[in-house]
């Protein structure tokens, strides 16, 4: 009886799986290492139909037909955007080209998933937003796929019960000599805090290296300290949030654990254990499982890459939005990017 019902439960988490088909084609734009390691991953597992592959040159199309024969490798955005058939569009290209692609994109009517950062500047962003409501691109988002993290997710959540008291971050990497590193690097985790604590303002700014900053934010409810710097190395490379609460202290690592330590109580004011002996408990509300190679143990799960690219694939199929970072909402981390540029 039980085998029967472990058999059935399996068989139908499967028939389940293979019944998300998708009714619309869809393009990809860009062939870099972050598309092939962390997207085109996601999109083979979820069975998306790429109709085309948009790269700038004309011997990689041919090499992507040989690997990707199921899409027609393009040269040209415009004539793949003259398709019909083509609702969605996937832009993960060279950063300094993302805003021109992006505006024809939303020019054309269909919808955009960019991939970070979408533009150079607030002005272009604006630019951007005021293109969607112009044409009625009906999703526009921008791929933060932290704000996708199942740690991230648990941790929004649990904070929006908690009086908040304050937060340290650290974004820890090595030398970063091949693009601009507040776009490419550091929008990452400011947005993860406005995402966490809402719009900022700079209290206090200090450059300490030709790329590391140490900064103070004040957000609605709470005060915050970030340490972002290519000073360090990229082999122990570190990403860490420690967020004070009245009731403990919430830790997220790398966005693979999150933790909360509960504050020892108090009698009148005094700490219990200052008097009695306190044994320290840490609760966990989120850890990856190194062990099991499922899809919820994927760092591409994890990290947030699956469930942004299923959110965008399932707003246009279903014509709603279920994305947690469309472009109008990336407004304030841009305008902390601009005071710091």
């Amino acid at each position: 009886m039980i085998q029967q019902l472990i058999d059935r439960y399996k068989r139908l988490r499967t028939e389940c799986f293979l019944a998300q088909t998708y009714q619309y084609s869809y393009v990809f734009v860009g062939m870099g290492q972050h598309s092939l390691t962390n997207l085109y991953p996601v999109l083979h597992y979820l069975g998306v139909p790429l109709k085309y592959i948009c790269v700038t040159s004309e011997r990689k199309a041919r090499l992507i037909e040989r690997k990707f024969p199921h899409a027609k490798a393009m040269t040209s955005l415009d004539d793949i955007l003259d398709d019909e058939t083509i609702k969605g569009v996937f832009v993960s290209a060279s950063p300094a080209a993302h805003f021109s692609i992006a505006s024809q994109v939303l020019k054309s009517g269909k919808s955009l998933f960019i991939e970070k950062p979408p533009c150079q500047t607030l002005a272009e962003l604006n630019v951007l937003i005021d293109l969607q409501r112009l044409y009625g691109s009906p999703v526009a988002m921008v791929g933060l796929q932290k704000r996708y993290a199942p740690a991230v997710q648990i941790l929004r959540k649990r904070l929006a019960k908690e009086h908040l008291i304050s937060y340290d971050l650290h974004y820890l990497t090595g030398n970063y000599p091949e693009g601009n590193v507040l776009l490419d690097l550091y929008i990452h985790p400011l947005d993860l805090v406005i995402y966490l604590f809402g719009k900022p303002e700079i209290i206090a700014c200090q450059q300490v290296a030709p790329a590391s900053y140490i900064l103070m934010l004040q957000h609605p409810h709470i005060v915050g300290t970030l340490e972002l710097s290519t000073s360090y190395t990229w082999t122990s490379a570190e990403e860490s949030l420690k967020v004070c609460t009245s009731n403990g202290i919430y830790r997220l690592s790398q966005m693979e654990q999150l933790t909360l330590e509960p504050k020892p109580s108090t009698i009148l004011g005094i700490p219990y254990e200052k008097f009695h002996k306190h044994n320290k408990t840490i609760e966990y509300l989120y850890a990856r499982n190194n062990y099991t190679p499922t899809l919820p143990n994927n760092q591409i799960y994890s990290q947030g890459y699956y469930s942004e690219i299923l959110s965008f694939i399932t707003s246009v199929e279903h014509g709603h939005s279920s994305v947690l970072s469309d472009i109008a909402t990336v407004k304030p981390t841009y305008k902390i990017l601009t005071a710091l540029l």
